[in-house]
């Protein structure tokens, strides 16, 4: 059996137009009107596949592929089709339209495997509306309560819960669909590698062999706001300076002070009253801070506290900061890694194992199943913008051993 590149590119080219802003690349966050018609068109796919569809209470897609034997329980395969404001095409979706690809290529070639198949697309994996990532998958896994949800909000301050319900969905019930172990065999995941590491290895293929931990935190900063004329440089208890030189220093740590893996960015930021001949009075920023080691976030956390406290006395203003967003560092699966390798293998000889810097629901499946993933090369390392590409060749030849890997796992 082998896949299709033309129906596979087709397939990504019709998830594109499903688009806010295509002047600026791509914008689609969960929840919204292009969220809702690439929705509509995704799930006309599954039942002209003849799948089995079902909508859970946060907005996760699972369309099921009957296996011979029912008691099995079934292989996930799939992403998210969410983007970040302005974001790229490739993004997610490739992970979604190689899974739909396998089972593409299971119903031309009327193959059944011994056990089911899910097609599964995770729901705001981003964390574009609320702020926190990967809401589809948490929820699904059990790490995101109900009362979690209800302190979610959009920048425009609408509660996650009522986001929801006009969406149509009910995340009342949420619990009711918490996966347990004995429900998923394994969960296969492909998406690009977000990186430079393939193309600059010349490598085509890459298998995850552990995904990064990250938190998220929200700084907010306190001072007084007041006349930009009337008030003197050495009278001021200015906010955003202090957040100027608190975001140097959160740059510093990350770079010099922990480890070579290390990352942090900060990449929200606001202030009030946004005026440009007032001293701000509060300005609040997002810091996401990310690495393969747990104590290394953890102590780039601390570092960046103690300097929070030094320059909140030098400068007058208060800081306080509150955790908005969590994952621990993941090793995949030995059982899974070991079947990919040998899949990847039969693709080409152009491969290499590799960890993930960017977090994916794959991470959070973990707790509940063996989980892989496939990654492929982003071109000149570029994502979450409009440059993002990846080339139709490498795509093509991920999904193959995407699909070598599910019919191993049902043998």
């Amino acid at each position: 059996m082998n896949v299709n590149e033309t129906r596979i590119m087709e397939r990504i080219e019709a998830f594109s137009k499903f688009n806010e802003n295509p002047e600026f690349g791509i914008s689609r966050f969960s929840y919204g009107k292009e969220d809702a018609e690439a929705r509509k068109w995704l799930l006309q796919v599954c039942r002209e596949l003849d799948l089995s569809i079902s909508v859970d209470p946060v907005g996760n897609i699972r369309a099921r592929y009957e296996g011979k034997d029912p008691t099995l329980a079934p292989i996930m395969i799939g992403s998210h089709m969410d983007s970040v404001r302005n974001g790229g095409k490739y993004d997610g979706i490739v992970g979604v339209v190689g899974a739909l690809e396998v089972l593409s290529v299971m119903r031309d070639y009327e193959y059944q495997p011994k056990r089911a198949i899910e097609l599964v697309v995770f729901a705001e994996e981003e964390g574009s509306n609320f702020g926190t990532t990967m809401v589809g998958s948490k929820a699904l896994t059990g790490k995101l309560s109900l009362e979690e949800m209800e302190v979610l909000h959009t920048e425009n301050g609408e509660n996650a819960i009522e986001v929801l319900e006009k969406f149509g969905l009910h995340p009342a019930d949420m619990d009711a669909y918490i996966l347990k172990s004995t429900d998923v065999d394994a969960m296969l995941e492909l998406h690009i590698e977000q990186g430079i590491v393939l193309e600059r290895e010349k490598k085509r293929l890459g298998v995850v062999q552990a995904i990064a931990g990250m938190t998220t935190l929200e700084v907010t900063i306190s001072g007084e706001s007041n006349h930009a004329g009337a008030t003197p440089m050495n009278m001021r208890s200015d906010p955003m300076s202090a957040a100027a030189i608190l975001i140097t220093k959160i740059e510093e740590v990350a770079a010099h002070q922990v480890l070579e893996s290390t990352v942090a960015t900060v990449g929200s930021i606001c202030c009030k009253p946004n005026m440009p001949n007032v001293i701000p009075g509060e300005v609040v920023f997002t810091v996401d801070i990310r690495d393969i080691d747990a104590g290394a976030i953890q102590d780039t956390i601390q570092k960046i506290e103690k300097y929070a406290k030094i320059i909140s006395e030098e400068r007058g203003v208060q800081i306080a900061f509150r955790t908005i967003g969590t994952s621990s560092p993941i090793a995949l699966s030995p059982r899974i890694k070991a079947v990919i390798e040998k899949a990847v293998a039969k693709c080409s000889d152009s491969w290499m194992k590799m960890n993930s810097g960017a977090v994916h629901d794959a991470a959070m499946m973990a707790s509940v199943t063996d989980v892989g993933m496939i990654f492929v090369p982003s071109v000149r390392g570029k994502s979450h913008n409009k440059e993002e590409y990846t080339e139709a060749s490498d795509i093509t030849l991920r999904c193959q051993a995407l699909l070598l890997s599910v019919c191993s796992l049902c043998e």
